[in-house]
Protein backbone atom coordinates (compact mmCIF):
# COMPACT_ATOMS: atom_id res chain seq x y z
CA UNK A 1 0.00 0.00 0.00
CA UNK A 2 1.50 3.30 -1.07
CA UNK A 3 1.86 6.33 1.14
CA UNK A 4 -0.86 8.21 -0.78
CA UNK A 5 -3.42 5.44 -0.34
CA UNK A 6 -2.53 5.06 3.35
CA UNK A 7 -2.95 8.80 3.87
CA UNK A 8 -6.25 8.76 1.96
CA UNK A 9 -7.54 5.88 4.11
CA UNK A 10 -6.48 7.72 7.27
CA UNK A 11 -7.90 11.09 6.24
CA UNK A 12 -11.24 9.69 5.16
CA UNK A 13 -11.95 7.82 8.40
CA UNK A 14 -15.13 9.02 10.03
CA UNK A 15 -13.40 10.18 13.21
CA UNK A 16 -10.93 12.41 11.37
CA UNK A 17 -13.62 14.04 9.26
CA UNK A 18 -15.87 14.52 12.31
CA UNK A 19 -12.98 16.06 14.22
CA UNK A 20 -12.19 18.45 11.36
CA UNK A 21 -15.82 19.56 11.18
CA UNK A 22 -15.90 20.02 14.96
CA UNK A 23 -12.77 22.18 14.90
CA UNK A 24 -14.15 24.38 12.11
CA UNK A 25 -17.52 24.81 13.81
CA UNK A 26 -15.76 25.39 17.15
CA UNK A 27 -13.66 28.16 15.62
CA UNK A 28 -16.71 29.86 14.16
CA UNK A 29 -18.60 29.48 17.45
CA UNK A 30 -15.60 30.90 19.30
CA UNK A 31 -15.72 34.03 17.14
CA UNK A 32 -19.43 34.46 17.89
CA UNK A 33 -18.88 34.07 21.64
CA UNK A 34 -15.89 36.44 21.60
CA UNK A 35 -17.90 39.09 19.79
CA UNK A 36 -20.82 38.65 22.18
CA UNK A 37 -18.53 39.12 25.16
CA UNK A 38 -16.30 41.90 23.83
CA UNK A 39 -18.94 43.88 21.96
CA UNK A 40 -22.10 43.36 24.01
CA UNK A 41 -21.78 41.90 27.50
CA UNK A 42 -18.52 43.46 28.73
CA UNK A 43 -19.46 47.02 27.69
CA UNK A 44 -22.88 46.67 29.31
CA UNK A 45 -21.48 45.35 32.57
CA UNK A 46 -18.46 47.61 32.80
CA UNK A 47 -19.72 50.88 31.29
CA UNK A 48 -20.43 52.58 34.65
CA UNK A 49 -17.05 51.60 36.10
CA UNK A 50 -15.16 52.58 32.95
CA UNK A 51 -16.96 55.93 32.78
CA UNK A 52 -15.97 56.64 36.38
CA UNK A 53 -12.33 55.87 35.51
CA UNK A 54 -12.57 58.02 32.35
CA UNK A 55 -11.74 55.05 30.09
CA UNK A 56 -13.41 53.62 27.02
CA UNK A 57 -11.99 50.08 27.28
CA UNK A 58 -10.95 47.93 30.21
CA UNK A 59 -7.70 47.13 28.40
CA UNK A 60 -6.58 50.74 28.97
CA UNK A 61 -6.27 50.24 32.74
CA UNK A 62 -2.65 50.55 33.86
CA UNK A 63 -0.77 50.63 37.13
CA UNK A 64 2.69 51.99 37.94
CA UNK A 65 2.69 53.87 34.68
CA UNK A 66 2.90 50.95 32.28
CA UNK A 67 1.70 47.62 33.70
CA UNK A 68 -1.44 46.86 31.72
CA UNK A 69 -3.44 44.92 34.27
CA UNK A 70 -6.58 45.85 32.35
CA UNK A 71 -5.63 43.30 29.66
CA UNK A 72 -5.40 40.61 32.35
CA UNK A 73 -8.68 41.70 33.90
CA UNK A 74 -10.31 41.59 30.48
CA UNK A 75 -9.03 38.06 29.88
CA UNK A 76 -10.31 36.90 33.28
CA UNK A 77 -13.74 38.45 32.71
CA UNK A 78 -13.92 36.92 29.22
CA UNK A 79 -13.03 33.51 30.64
CA UNK A 80 -15.69 33.71 33.34
CA UNK A 81 -18.36 34.79 30.88
CA UNK A 82 -17.40 32.09 28.34
CA UNK A 83 -17.38 29.43 31.06
CA UNK A 84 -20.82 30.55 32.25
CA UNK A 85 -22.29 30.61 28.73
CA UNK A 86 -20.89 27.14 28.01
CA UNK A 87 -22.28 25.93 31.35
CA UNK A 88 -25.75 27.16 30.35
CA UNK A 89 -25.47 25.53 26.91
CA UNK A 90 -24.38 22.17 28.36
CA UNK A 91 -27.07 22.39 31.02
CA UNK A 92 -29.70 22.93 28.30
CA UNK A 93 -28.36 20.02 26.23
CA UNK A 94 -28.39 17.73 29.27
CA UNK A 95 -31.97 18.74 30.12
CA UNK A 96 -33.03 17.91 26.57
CA UNK A 97 -31.30 14.52 26.75
CA UNK A 98 -33.00 13.74 30.07
CA UNK A 99 -36.41 14.52 28.55
CA UNK A 100 -35.68 12.26 25.58
CA UNK A 101 -34.48 9.45 27.86
CA UNK A 102 -37.57 9.80 30.05
CA UNK A 103 -39.80 9.47 27.00
CA UNK A 104 -38.05 6.29 25.85
CA UNK A 105 -38.07 4.52 29.22
CA UNK A 106 -39.60 1.07 28.95
CA UNK A 107 -40.44 -1.59 31.50
CA UNK A 108 -37.91 -2.33 34.21
CA UNK A 109 -36.04 -5.60 34.45
CA UNK A 110 -38.30 -6.73 37.30
CA UNK A 111 -41.44 -5.99 35.27
CA UNK A 112 -40.08 -8.00 32.35
CA UNK A 113 -39.25 -10.94 34.62
CA UNK A 114 -42.76 -10.84 36.09
CA UNK A 115 -44.24 -10.88 32.57
CA UNK A 116 -42.05 -13.84 31.59
CA UNK A 117 -43.03 -15.69 34.77
CA UNK A 118 -46.72 -15.08 34.12
CA UNK A 119 -46.39 -16.24 30.50
CA UNK A 120 -44.61 -19.42 31.59
CA UNK A 121 -47.30 -20.09 34.22
CA UNK A 122 -50.06 -19.67 31.60
CA UNK A 123 -48.30 -22.01 29.14
CA UNK A 124 -47.82 -24.73 31.72
CA UNK A 125 -51.56 -24.89 32.50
Amino acid sequence: MGMYSEFKAFAMKGNVVDLAIGVIIGGAFGKIISSLIEDVITPLLLKPALSAAHLSKIEELTIFGGVKYGMFLSAVINFIIIAFVLFLIIKGINATKKKEEAAVVGPTQEELLIQIRDLLKNESR
